[in-house]
């Protein structure tokens, strides 16, 4: 839609918005074979209008899976490989002097798009990573003191090889704190493996999946639309004590020495929303709350170096933490 453009975007709401919601994700399920959860948490940042951190050794179909939302969403797409020598300005764009002209014009980079794949993202210094802060936090992109905002519907989608390989760099948690969710992607089961190698390998000399099967069934209107209606569901305001609750928890929690700030609670209580899109319901419960919350704060998080020494991860402490934080069940 044009910035121009009067015309209100319209909202989908109830059954209408949880039909075309399962539409995507069947459609992407026939290219991303196996790990509902992943996907799921993948449409929930869609649906929030966040940006998502996709967590997992190479191989497992993170590329994959942002190829396939993209033709299924019918929006444009860009990839960026991030590498130590990557320079803020390759994913930002920047001014280049035209010497028939005699000035300078500005050449935009990947991020002018939809949804924009940050391919391992922590393959590349601190420095090039902060060319995606505002971008992911105001919808816009600097070049030359010049603001220019980014065509709407926007989303980040960032892998990253666990911090633990060679050759990463630790994302700073002001970088942190903009993704919405992060999500781990594990190896798949064995019933889910042996189905990707027979799509690969039969017939095929290629070793990529066919996206061809994947049909286009929404665009960047219907996103808009499916995103505001997600953001019509109701919470109660019991069900939003308890997101908040979970947040200033992890604040004093025993183990966790940096605990999740504001934008935390926000963000769970618009992940929440999604969830509950996902089920079906245009509330939501605190079931939502608690199912979400993990993706929601374990990049939020920092556990002290007791709890790292014994093996102890975010997740692990998220679990204690919200077995103890009491649900409303009114």
């Amino acid at each position: 839609m044009s910035p121009n453009d009067s015309t209100p975007t319209p909202v989908l709401a109830g059954e209408a918005l949880a039909e075309r919601v399962a539409q995507i994700r069947d459609e992407v399920s026939h290219a991303f074979i196996g790990q509902p959860e992943v996907l799921d948490q993948v449409l929930i940042a869609l649906l929030c209008a966040g940006h998502v951190l996709i967590e997992g050794v190479p191989g497992l179909g993170k590329t994959l899976l942002v190829r396939a939302l993209a033709q299924a969403l019918e929006l444009n797409y860009a990839r960026v490989q991030f590498t130590p020598d990557l320079m803020p300005s390759d994913v930002s764009g920047h001014a280049v002097y035209d010497p028939k002209t005699e000035s300078f014009k500005i050449r935009r980079g990947p991020v002018f798009t939809h949804l924009l794949l940050a391919d391992e993202i922590n393959r590349a210094p601190a420095k090039t990573q902060s060319a995606l802060l505002e971008v992911m936090q105001e919808g816009q992109v600097t070049i030359e003191g010049k603001a220019f905002e980014l065509a709407q519907p926007f989303m980040t989608l960032a892998t990253q090889n666990p911090v633990e390989q060679e050759g990463t760099y630790p994302l700073p948690e002001a970088q942190l704190d903009r993704f919405l969710l992060k999500v781990l992607i594990d190896y798949p089961s064995l019933d889910e493996e042996k189905q990707m190698v027979e799509a690969v390998t039969t017939g095929r000399s290629a070793s990529d999946f066919d996206l061809s099967a994947v049909r286009r069934v929404m665009d960047a209107d219907g996103i808009l639309a499916l995103q505001r209606g997600t953001a019509a569901v109701t919470v109660d305001a019991q069900v939003l004590d308890y997101a908040v609750r979970i947040v200033a928890a992890t604040r004093k929690w025993p183990g966790i020495s940096l605990g999740a700030g504001p934008r935390g609670s926000i963000a769970l209580a618009r992940a929440a929303r999604a969830q509950a899109v996902l089920q079906g319901r245009d509330f939501v419960t605190p079931d939502d709350v608690h199912d979400i919350a993990t993706p929601a704060l374990r990049h939020r998080i920092m556990l002290s170096p007791e709890l790292q020494i014994e093996g102890q991860s975010p997740d692990d402490a998220l679990r204690a933490l919200l077995a103890k934080v009491e649900a409303p069940r009114k």
